[in-house]
């Protein structure tokens, strides 16, 4: 994986968040959802919609795309697509692994808090991301959350630890 300082970081907070798609031949097999409960059956999507990422680095930098994710916080898949529809990257995982895919490219993580990690420089909310797509306002050390699950819209603040980042997501089809 090539490294341009300050560009690696952002795809994977797009992951985050909403928890970040070309997949081919050679893409491991997507795992099945786990599942313990009915607020874990609640998680599996699909869901879709549009994020946006702004992250107050030095230099600042943005992200805008397109997405679709299925699953729950132990296992699922997230695929991200630009304005214009072309995939940009997937992100699968497991109870026990996860995999970062960008065209030919596939790199392997132990779970998605190191894919998230090694990523952003932080391990993402991803168990109370699942939380905000079902409208429960989990509020996780250093974030701060906003949900319109009326009208589909959530606003995620990342105040701590630096840099701050805010996450916007607006789903095509509100859940119920």
């Amino acid at each position: 994986m090539t490294s341009h300082p300050g560009k690696a970081r952002l795809p994977g907070w797009l992951l985050a968040a909403s928890l970040l798609l070309v997949t081919g031949c050679a893409s491991p097999p997507l795992a099945a959802p786990v599942t313990t409960g009915a607020s874990e059956q609640a998680s599996q999507g699909p869901w879709s919609g549009r994020l946006s990422l702004q992250v107050d680095s030095e230099p600042p930098q943005g992200f805008h795309a397109g997405f679709e994710l299925l699953g729950n916080a132990q296992a699922g898949e997230l695929r991200l697509y630009s304005p214009l529809g072309s995939a940009l990257a997937s992100a699968r995982w497991s109870a026990d692994s996860a995999w970062l895919l960008r065209g030919d490219e596939q790199r392997a993580y132990p779970d998605l808090a190191t894919l998230t990690a090694a990523l952003t420089g932080a391990a993402l909310p991803v168990s109370e991301l699942f939380q905000w797509l079902q409208g429960h306002p989990a509020q996780p050390p250093g974030w701060t959350v906003q949900l319109g699950p009326a009208d589909g819209r959530m606003l995620a603040r990342r105040l701590e630890p630096a840099p701050s980042a805010t996450l916007r997501l607006i789903l095509d089809r509100p859940q119920p």
